[in-house]
């Protein structure tokens, strides 16, 4: 089971938005597009993979949600 996550603080969120904007070249993307995944992260994709799979079993249903999702994300 996964641990519980702990809602990041104000100054935190902040640093973490400033990360994600900050411009990234050609060759940063490249280099950590490279990095190969660790056991852990394989691990985590495949569970979620499973999950969603079981929860949409359906292609039609995978495509609704992506459909919602998409509506919520976009306001």
């Amino acid at each position: 089971m996964r641990e519980r996550l702990v809602a990041a603080s104000p100054e935190e969120r902040a640093r973490l938005r400033a990360l994600c904007d900050a411009p990234m070249d050609a060759a940063e993307f490249a280099r950590r597009a490279a990095a190969p995944l660790t056991p852990e992260e394989i691990a985590e994709t495949r569970e979620l993979v499973a999950w969603f799979t079981r929860r949409y079993p359906t292609g039609a249903e995978r495509l609704a949600y992506a459909r919602r999702a998409w509506e919520r994300w976009s306001r």
